[in-house]
């Protein structure tokens, strides 16, 4: 009897969580913008879209995709990062347009000028860090949106936020921290 009270109450424990998750997939986010408003679907599909990406941008040698940084948002990818030649560029472009699902892309690739040293990749794996420790210790700027690539004292910020203030914060944010000499904005807002 005991064991049967257990067995209906995990049952309906069960049902309220398929419930509940049959509601979070219908149910969109709350957002000042109305355009900016996404389900748990496309937040899934943009998830599964990326990977594709990335995994398209892996098995081609030529765009060494280790370099690049790849956000979707509603089937927009953008690629963002630094690589040696346009040919690169190029190549990452059209590799991610034949994705299938993607619907447009945006090019927020830069171009590396000069050789790196080992102790400039140090340096700016550090720099990274500090970078993106400072966007989390922020809450107004949603930093899990956030890319930050650093290629010789130069960050990158890329990537999907709700508004220009976000923008604005996560610039201002990445250009104090120490040995930041530029930062170059590639963040869009979210459509």
């Amino acid at each position: 009897m005991r064991f049967d009270r257990k067995l209906i109450a995990l049952g309906a424990a069960f049902a309220a969580a398929l419930s509940l998750l049959a509601a979070g997939c219908s149910r969109e986010e709350a957002s000042p913008a109305m355009s900016a408003k996404t389900t748990v679907g496309t937040e899934i599909d943009d998830t599964v879209l990326t990977a594709k990406v990335k995994t398209a941008l892996l098995s081609d040698a030529d765009i060494k995709s280790f370099d690049l940084k790849v956000e979707t948002r509603k089937g927009a990818v953008q690629l963002s990062g630094f690589v040696e030649s346009q040919a690169q560029v190029d190549s990452a472009m059209a590799a991610t347009r034949a994705v299938e699902g993607v619907l447009s892309v945006e090019n927020a690739i830069t171009l590396k000028s000069g050789s790196e040293t080992v102790g400039n990749t140090v340096d700016d794996g550090i720099i990274t860090a500090k970078v993106k420790s400072a966007l989390l210790s922020d809450p107004a700027v949603k930093s899990a949106d956030i890319a930050v690539v650093t290629r010789k004292n130069s960050v990158q910020l890329s990537g999907f936020v709700d508004n220009q203030e976000q923008i604005d914060m996560a610039i201002a944010l990445a250009g104090k921290v120490e040995g930041v000499a530029t930062v170059d904005n590639e963040l869009s807002i979210k459509k």
